[in-house]
C-alpha cells in the first residue's frame, strides 16, 4: 500500500491503464463524504462509456420498508443495512464478463431508495468502476469484494471538509441542518470509524488535490 497526492486529471490517466486487456474492477473506497462518487463519474466521463461503467455498491441498500422491518432504519448506511451477497454476485457476473449484458442496480439519493436494473453494462466496456463504503471490509459475505477487485483505491480527505460535505447532503435530501449534524456525527461518524480503519488494505490511499 502507498500514499499518494493526485489531481483528478491524474486519476483519470491512472484509471485510463486499466482499460488496454480484458475487463479489469477498480474499486473506489473511503469513508462517507470523501468524493467516491464524484471521482467515479468523473472518471467515466472524460474515459467515455464505451470504455467504463459505474456498478455503485449503494445500489444494493436494503429498502427503507425492510429496514424499518428490521429495525434499522435510524443506521441506514451501516454495514448491515446492505445486501452484501447480492452486491458480491453482481461484481462476479462483472468479472465473467460472459453475458452481453449486465443490468447493475442505482441509488437515488434524491428519496434515499435503491432502484434495480438501472445500470446497464455490456461486455465490450473493458473497465468496471466499483464505489462505496465497504470494499475493503472483511465481514461475511464483504471479504470475497476485495478478492474481484483488480486495484482498490482509498480516497482520504481532512475531517472537517468530509464531514461538513455530508451535512450539506443530508441537507439537499431534506433533513433539517439540526438533522444533518447529528446524522453526519453520529451514525455516519461511527460507519466513517470502521472504515477508515481499513485503508491499509487498499492498493493506494489518495489523498485528491485540484
Amino acid at each position: 500500500m502507498q500514499r499518494i497526492e493526485l489531481t483528478l486529471d491524474q486519476l483519470i490517466d491512472r484509471a485510463a491503464e486499466l482499460t488496454t486487456s480484458g475487463r479489469k474492477i477498480l474499486g473506489i473506497t473511503g469513508a462517507p463524504g470523501a468524493g467516491k462518487s464524484t471521482i467515479a463519474r468523473e472518471i467515466i466521463s472524460k474515459l467515455g462509456k464505451d470504455r467504463a461503467a459505474l456498478a455503485p455498491m449503494d445500489g444494493f441498500h436494503l429498502s427503507n420498508s425492510t429496514l424499518v422491518a428490521e429495525g434499522k432504519n435510524d443506521r441506514k448506511g451501516a454495514i448491515d443495512t446492505f445486501d452484501a451477497e447480492g452486491y458480491v454476485n453482481l461484481l462476479e457476473r462483472l468479472k465473467r464478463a460472459n453475458e452481453e449484458v449486465v443490468h447493475a442496480p442505482d441509488y437515488y439519493r434524491t428519496f434515499e431508495e435503491s432502484i434495480g436494473s438501472a445500470i446497464p453494462i455490456k461486455r465490450a466496456i473493458p473497465l468496471v468502476i466499483t464505489e462505496g463504503n465497504y470494499l475493503l471490509s472483511s465481514q461475511g459475505a464483504w471479504v470475497k469484494v476485495r478478492e474481484l477487485l483488480d486495484q482498490c483505491w482509498f480516497i482520504d480527505l481532512a475531517e472537517d471538509i468530509r464531514i461538513d460535505r455530508l451535512i450539506k447532503r443530508h441537507i439537499e435530501v431534506g433533513k433539517s441542518p439540526a438533522e444533518a449534524e447529528v446524522w453526519s456525527r453520529g451514525s455516519d461518524q461511527k460507519n466513517a470509524e470502521q472504515i477508515l480503519a481499513l485503508r491499509e488494505a487498499a492498493d493506494v490511499v489518495i489523498t485528491v488535490s485540484e
